[in-house]
């Protein structure tokens, strides 16, 4: 039977490797022409690259699973690492009428992740950062009981307000920035604080409140990289003890490597992606050569559905945004046939970094657990949902005393 490391032995572990392996995982495979590890590891890159499609996509979506990286690369103990319990849900299923006026997979994972929050029964019921209220709204109903909410967008607060009262929730939605100083007003020791999905330095917040006020906590975290910060400093001392020790440093790009799991994005959406993803690197091909500067160029995002509709378009698109004039004569067919050879091989590149995705997202929420810890919290770390419904699954319970 297998042995189950402790999570103060997991965060050890994942730390050296994180940091041994960084060289491989850090390096961003679509912003290099040449692979600064390539030359060291040749076989490894020839191994990759020799993936037909099929294997690509299915280790994109399964890294861990019959893995042919695994002459090279620690898969079995990463996979062993990363492999956490399921949280237990408590009481019956929620009633599907209460989805009206939230989107499917959002009802999910609210559904999902009320039932696990094991509600303590005198706290102060909060969740942070609100937004319309579709979590305090459920968690009312749920437990009947009062629930605030803060959100700082007037407009979501006042829609949520609405929908909360034509359901006879006993909600309160508040218009409160959770970074502004006075957000410390809201938590206290009898309170408890439930958050599903807060973004970045929004959970960071509430941590570090939850640390000094003793409030219970219920967080699923998500977007680590959403800070003001451009490199991660770990929230736990003894996370940053492990960190010097092996030489662990990270970017706010090393950061969002961890949330770029796509396994629910609709087919149509992964298809216009790959496209875009050609398209981009044409370009890369074409600005290299027009700027006689053989270095990546970073072009603006554009969101679904702006997209220019041929290479051509947004190549002349991004020009533009990076003041280039582009010659005249150019073969666009062989540009765009460039574009995705070169998608394909960073495709296939890429599988690195996914195989490091999860163990860099377990160790981000384990820094954030020894943080907890630290304040005296007991603490509880595992799923509330399958990674088909949201990657972003991981949940901490955290209590004092």
């Amino acid at each position: 039977m297998p042995v189950i490391p402790s999570h103060a032995e997991r965060f050890a572990r994942l730390t050296e490797l994180l940091a041994e392996w960084q060289p491989l995982w850090g390096p961003m495979p679509f912003q290099h022409r040449r692979l600064p590890w390539a030359e060291a590891h040749p076989e490894l890159a020839d191994r990759l690259r020799s993936l037909d499609d099929a294997q690509c996509e299915r280790l994109q979506a399964a890294p861990f699973t019959a893995s042919p990286l695994a002459k090279w690369l620690p898969v079995g103990e990463l996979e062993s690492l990363v492999a956490l319990p399921e949280l237990p849900a408590e009481g019956a299923c929620l009633p599907p009428a209460w989805a009206e006026h939230m989107g499917g997979r959002k009802w999910q994972q609210v559904a999902a992740f009320v039932p696990r929050m094991a509600a303590q029964p005198e706290a102060k019921l909060l969740e942070w950062c609100a937004g319309k209220g579709h979590l305090a709204r459920t968690l009312a109903r749920h437990l009947d009981r009062e629930v605030t909410g803060l959100e700082w967008q007037a407009a979501l607060c006042r829609d949520g307000q609405a929908l909360a009262e034509r359901r006879g929730a006993r909600v309160r939605l508040a218009q409160q920035d959770v970074l502004a100083p006075d957000a410390a007003r809201w938590l206290a020791a009898d309170t408890q604080v439930a958050a599903l999905h807060a973004c970045g330095d929004l959970h960071g917040r509430l941590i570090e409140l939850a640390a000094e006020q003793g409030s219970a906590v219920t967080l699923a975290p998500c977007c680590y990289h959403r800070s003001a910060d451009a490199h991660y400093r770990p929230f736990s001392q003894g996370g940053r003890e492990l960190a010097a020790e092996h030489g662990l440093s990270l970017s706010r790009e090393d950061l969002a490597m961890a949330v770029q799991e796509t396994v629910t994005a609709p087919r149509h959406v992964r298809r216009h992606r790959q496209r875009s993803n050609a398209w981009r690197l044409g370009f890369d091909a074409l600005q290299r050569q027009v700027r006689g500067l053989d270095a990546y160029l970073p072009v603006p995002s554009l969101a679904y559905g702006r997209m220019p509709d041929s290479c051509a378009g947004f190549c002349h698109w991004a020009a533009e945004r990076k003041g280039l004039s582009l010659p005249a004569g150019i073969d666009w067919g062989a540009l765009e046939e460039e574009g995705q050879r070169r998608q394909a091989e960073v495709s296939r590149l890429e599988l690195v970094r996914h195989l490091f995705r999860r163990p860099l997202e377990v160790w981000l929420v384990l820094d954030r657990q020894r943080r907890l810890e630290e304040a005296g919290f007991r603490v509880e770390l595992g799923t509330f949902c399958d990674r088909e419904l949201t990657p972003r699954n991981l949940m901490l319970r955290a209590s004092r005393g």
